[in-house]
């Protein structure tokens, strides 16, 4: 609890010890990085650094501020007394970070905890080993193990972290595990933060500018090999847009990527797939969407040996298309057409939060 009785500034000399250290290990990022990712330093900087420095910087600039008691009224029945609300540490934090930006998704959730005077157990994702290892000594570092504790290890780790009395969870990742930590938390009363994935749509009618429109979604589809869970999963696009749409998204890609299958492939600047297992299952999903009557577009080529999935369009995908069951954490998009906006508003609820 010595950290819950920090005062605002020591917390700032924290926060800013933070952002030096990430500032100072900026290169052993990167490396990390690619070795789990082949992500490239620039992708790396935008994606995963640079947010954290911008948290760090909003939170030191606002964390007196926040940590003002609030006046508020005072009740008829406690006439004659002041109110006011103040803000306490929770306590003890646990952050299960993910592995599709695991500095980024890890970091940010730390400020957040460390800012408001808790103690912070964290459990980075055993599919980042590179990763992992570098935050890991880090860690060890720069901070004292009582205040932020670093645990390696795969899901059963996890799930003993779980059965422990936090006071509060952060967690990052899919719905089907986000119902564990929920029920896990539950048991102690714990309070919980949890990010949850999804099938997160790109809607564009008629009105839409086509070469805007690509630039975006092929840029959001792209970035990270598609693995955000706020990236364009799928794209519902009025009918009358499908063939210049499809005409500006292959040239896009064409000239961020490469001309061909190869020039892509053996571009550095695409990000690889995190896990073999990940490159089969896209595999098993473009195929089965194909045999069931959509047409690839542009690209399908998939290299498991080297984690590589190209830049790939699907038309022709429908409601019940295999790529369409689940989220698809990859760099495919599928593409719906409508003729109203009242079918793509009917399309989008069908589907889960």
């Amino acid at each position: 609890w010595r950290v819950a009785t920090l005062s605002t500034e020591e917390r700032i000399k924290r926060l800013l010890k933070l952002r030096e250290a990430i500032w100072a290990k900026r290169e052993e990022i990167h490396r990390a990085v690619w070795e789990d990712f082949r992500k490239s330093p620039e992708e790396i900087d935008i994606t995963e650094i640079f947010p954290i420095l911008s948290e760090i910087n909003h939170t030191v600039r606002h964390l007196r501020q926040w940590m003002k008691p609030t006046r508020v009224g005072t009740p008829w029945a406690l006439l004659g007394s002041r109110s006011e609300v103040r803000c306490e540490p929770k306590g003890m934090v646990l952050i299960l970070s993910p592995w599709n930006y695991p500095i980024n998704l890890l970091f940010n959730p730390l400020v957040a905890a460390m800012s408001a005077g808790n103690c912070v157990i964290i459990k980075p994702s055993s599919k980042v080993a590179a990763t992992a290892r570098f935050l890991k000594s880090f860690f060890d570092e720069f901070f004292p193990e009582e205040e932020i504790a670093l645990v390696e290890g795969d899901s059963g780790v996890a799930n003993e972290l779980l059965e422990l009395p936090f006071d509060h969870i952060f967690f990052t990742g899919s719905p089907r595990i986000g119902k564990v930590v929920m029920t896990a938390a539950a048991k102690h009363l714990a309070s919980v933060t949890l990010e949850l994935g999804g099938k997160s749509p790109v809607v564009a009618d008629q009105t839409a500018d086509p070469v805007k429109l690509a630039h975006r979604v092929m840029w959001g589809k792209l970035v990270n090999a598609g693995q955000t869970c706020v990236a364009p999963d799928y794209l519902l696009i009025h009918q009358s847009l499908l063939a210049p749409f499809l005409e500006q998204a292959v040239s896009v890609v064409k000239a961020r990527f490469g001309e061909t299958d190869e020039q892509r492939k053996a571009n550095p600047d695409f990000c690889r797939i995190v896990s073999v297992d990940q490159v089969n299952n896209l595999r098993r999903l473009v195929d089965e969407t194909v045999a069931a009557g959509a047409k690839l577009e542009l690209g399908g080529d998939m290299d498991p040996s080297q984690r590589y999935i190209a830049p790939t369009i699907l038309t022709g995908v429908t409601e019940d298309s295999p790529i369409m069951q689940e989220e698809i954490f990859g760099p495919i998009l599928p593409i719906i057409t409508f003729s109203s906006l009242d079918e793509a508003i009917r399309i989008i609820r069908s589907k889960d939060k």
